[in-house]
């Protein structure tokens, strides 16, 4: 016997992109204005929220999202593809990134992992501007951006840090009007671009 499951409407979008702000929230004061000061009690702090904030959150939406997708088949748009990728790769990342600060660890080698970021960024900025998704392919050329400042921060460039924080606010800005619009929209039938 074959389930065959209703398609949903209610991806589980806007819990991805609260995390993933929340944590940008977090690390861009402390990247672009450098406060609070790091020590190894704000390493602690900022490694646990960036476990189980950015890291939780997105890894949660993506594969709620993957299953969806492949085993109910009840998300059907193409894009969401994209988004699956998307939450779960940052996700996983963000538990690697959280644990090495709450460790202390050498920030050196995210070097080699901004450039894997950075060409996944791109590929979501080109699916959703050719989806015809413009919040979102914003979103990517933000996290592009991210991972471009966040290479010349791993190898100890301070501009590179200095522009990773200001990355971190702005595209943690956007990631909360996403995670609000998605809310309205999917809650009070609202119209918000998204």
């Amino acid at each position: 016997m074959d389930l065959v499951f209703q398609a949903s409407a209610y991806a589980p979008l806007a819990i991805g992109f609260f995390g993933l702000g929340t944590g940008y929230l977090i690390y861009g004061p402390q990247e672009l204005f450098g406060w609070p000061k790091r020590d190894e009690r704000v390493d602690k702090s900022t490694g646990i929220w960036g476990i189980f904030l950015p890291g939780l959150c997105q890894l949660v939406a993506g594969l709620i999202l993957f299953i969806g997708m492949t085993w109910f088949q009840v998300f059907k748009e193409a894009p969401l593809y994209m988004a699956a990728l998307a939450f779960t790769a940052y996700g996983i990342h963000w538990f690697a990134l959280g644990f090495n600060r709450w460790q202390g660890s050498d920030a050196r080698p995210n070097a080699g992992m901004c450039v894997a970021f950075f060409i996944i960024s791109v590929v979501g900025a080109v699916v959703f501007f050719v989806a015809g998704d413009w919040p979102v392919g914003l979103l990517f050329v933000g996290l592009a951006l991210i991972y471009f400042s966040d290479f010349f921060a791993s190898i100890g460039m301070k501009m590179g840090e200095r522009a990773l924080g200001f990355w971190h606010l702005i595209t943690g800005a956007w990631l909360m009007y996403l995670m609000i619009a998605t809310a309205f929209n999917f809650s009070l039938a609202w119209t918000l671009p998204l």
